[in-house]
């Protein structure tokens, strides 16, 4: 029988987390959709061209139709000109789509359960961040001895140790409630405050039902 996924806590000492939210298996299918769908979503969609509608001029018919030996033409805006229209350019789009809710906790809880199983998570208590203090969070980081892209994740009081870890190159930091399947399953390692634990527990666990 398999044990019970923990996470180390930075400082000494383990925490036992939660077998739903971190000891689901991988579906790679829901993962895959749920990212797309989150960075669908941040895209703006605003790129636009001009279509020979738009460009201004080309009112007047450049020459006659007939009788000077060279093609017909209608308009100095057709996008065979140099300074016509776009062909088929983009236009404002949106870019998103919809996942329902509880394919979301399913890909939540595949990319948590991807960090516990291979150990790239860990628990810190930001309550010891009285003030901020960069040298205080890189010192929790070298005794991690974690390598590659860390995500830092905190409850949304935790300001101290956010701006501690903020300034470090390689390190992501996030408020929990902002943070999306992309974030999580992208970061090479994990590091959660107690807040952030309990908060992405209830997130990935909560039953679609008792939702508004």
């Amino acid at each position: 029988m398999a044990s019970a996924p923990s996470a180390p806590k930075i400082g000494g000492g383990e925490v036992s987390l939660d077998e739903a939210a971190f000891g689901a298996k991988f579906n790679e299918g829901l993962v895959h959709e749920t990212v797309r769908a989150e960075q669908g979503a941040r895209r703006r969609g605003t790129a636009a061209t001009k279509t020979r509608g738009d460009v201004s001029g080309g009112g007047a018919k450049p020459w006659r139709q007939k009788g000077t030996g060279r093609a017909r033409a209608g308009s100095t805006r057709s996008p065979l000109w140099r300074g016509g229209g776009t062909i088929f350019g983009p236009s404002p789009r949106s870019y998103t789509f919809k996942v329902n809710r509880k394919a979301r906790r399913a890909a939540l809880r595949s990319a948590l359960s991807v960090h516990a199983d291979r150990g790239s998570l860990a628990v810190l208590d930001a309550s010891k961040f009285t003030e901020p203090s960069t040298q205080q969070a890189a010192g929790i980081l070298a005794g991690w001895g974690r390598q590659g892209r860390v995500l830092v994740l905190l409850g949304a009081e935790e300001n101290a140790a956010g701006k501690s870890f903020r300034n470090i190159a390689g390190i992501g930091v996030l408020p929990v409630g902002d943070a999306g399947v992309t974030d999580i399953i992208g970061a090479a390692s994990l590091l959660l405050s107690e807040v952030a634990l309990t908060a992405l527990t209830e997130r990935a666990t909560k039953p679609v039902k008792d939702e508004d």
